[in-house]
Formats: C-alpha cells, structure tokens, sequence
C-alpha cells in the first residue's frame, strides 16, 4: 500500500496511467474511492493521481488539524515526491475549495483547474446548515451514520457504496470534523481573479442549491469554462461518469496542446 510520510503524517495515495498528471481532492468523511471511475477510465490516457486526506480512509491520524493549506501542503509535498513539476489540479465538493486554494499558493505548480460541483465560500443558509449538521454528526458516537448517508449518496450501485461505505470508515472522527469545520469558514471569493491558470467548471442542472456558486465562479474566475451537465445532481464523478470524464478528458487535451504550445515559443 503505497503510503507517503509527511511530517511524521502517512498519507496513502495512488498513481495509476501515463502522460499529463491530474490529482483529484475528495470532500470530508469520503475517500479517494470517490474517484475510482475516473482513476479506471482516464488512466488511459493520463497519469491519474488520487489521495486520502490526513485522518480520512487509509491516511493516518493527523496531530495538525485539517486546513485547506495544509492539504495543498500535502499534495505539493506528493507532487515533489513524485518528481511531477506541474499538474492539473480536480476538486469535487469542498475539494473544489481546496483546489482554489492550491492555485493561489502554488499558481507555478498547476497546469490548471476542475471543480466539479465546488464553491469559493460556503454563504447560503441551506448548505451552511447541511455542514454544522455534518459536524455534529461528525464524532465516534454518530460518524456511522453520517457514512453510510454520504456513502449512500455518492453511490451508484451497491457494489461501489460498499468499497465507499468500508473506505471511509477508516476515517477518524476528529480529523473528519475538521474538515468540515474549515469548510464553514473558507473563503477566498475576493482572490478569485489573482488565478490566472484556465479553470474547469463542472455542475449538474438539478444541483440547484449550487447554482449560485457555479455563476459566481463563473463571473469571477478570468480564465474558465463553463460546463452544466443535463438532469444531473450533485454527486457527479459517480453518477455522470461518462459525461464527466468526456469534459475532463477535452480540457486538458487542449490546454496541454496550448501549454506546449507557449513553452515552444519560450
């Protein structure tokens, strides 16, 4: 089981395919199992790189609480390990948070951006409440049920809520919580147009609660494309498989071509 050790953190990771690296970030509680369709299908063409947050799934228990510069910390620390100078960065969820993040700390490090059903800011009262639930939920006593509900909504056969359900259980209740705590009070709406790396947005059309997040995004960020996916909810890179992978697959074929393109003429 490949396992990085990050000041004195283990964290467990997976490398799979050739070719232009993306690292997708998982939200609280799931796992890097979130990503296994994408780890499958798009490792046929790149070099797909997934990882489990400090205290979530096969990561260890973090002493450091859970901040989203601490994880960009971590997944620079996997790149180096890795010997991957730049990479496209995909965050799904409060991932997408992160990802914004790793782009204003590290803009020489990403060849570019996906956010898949993220925001900048958490600001609408019906999500505000969906996380302080999850907070509260988020302790040994109630994180079974928390799992099973957010395993079961980010399933699309019985087979996947399983290795979901089991992966996530892992997870340790503290470092889980803190996640979700960051996740309240994160905020980087006003440096939306310091990244200068193109962006990705991916949403669905019956995620209506995140619509407002996606045309924020979409104002804000200068260089990004804009992408609803048809009758399609929240929980994408499980439920939109195809459509989600055809998008990401198209962006990155043509940036890397434009990227090549402007390292030639350097």
């Amino acid at each position: 089981m490949p396992m990085l050790d990050v000041e004195g953190s283990n964290i467990y990771y997976q490398v799979k395919g050739e070719g232009t690296p993306i690292v997708f970030i998982h939200p609280p509680l799931l796992t890097s199992t979130n990503f296994v369709y994408q780890l499958e299908q798009l490792s046929k063409t790149f070099k797909v790189i997934t990882f489990d947050i400090r205290g979530h799934g096969k990561s260890v228990y973090s002493k450091q609480a859970i901040t989203y510069p601490l994880i960009v910390n971590d997944i620079v620390n996997l790149l180096d390990y890795l010997k991957i100078e730049k990479a496209f960065i995909c965050g799904y969820s409060t991932g997408g948070s992160i990802l914004l993040e790793f782009l204003l700390m590290n803009p020489s490090r990403g060849l570019g951006g996906i956010i898949i059903s993220g925001m900048s800011e958490v600001k609408d009262f019906y999500l505000k409440q969906r996380i302080a639930l999850a907070v509260k939920l988020a302790n040994k006593k109630a994180i079974s049920v928390l799992t099973l509900a957010v395993a079961w909504g980010n399933s699309n056969t019985r087979q996947v809520f399983r290795k979901l359900y089991k992966d996530a259980s892992y997870g340790d209740a503290r470092n889980i919580q803190q996640y979700y705590n960051y996740s309240l009070r994160y905020n980087c709406t006003s440096r939306l147009q310091d990244i200068n790396s193109p962006v990705l947005l991916v949403f669905g059309t019956k995620d209506k609660a995140f619509h407002q997040y996606a045309h924020l995004l979409h104002e804000k960020l200068p260089h990004n494309e804009f992408v609803f996916l048809e009758n399609e909810k929240h929980q994408i890179p499980t439920k939109a498989v195809v459509k989600l992978n055809e998008k990401i697959d198209t962006f990155i074929q043509k940036h890397s071509v434009i990227n090549a393109l402007q390292n030639k003429r350097l």
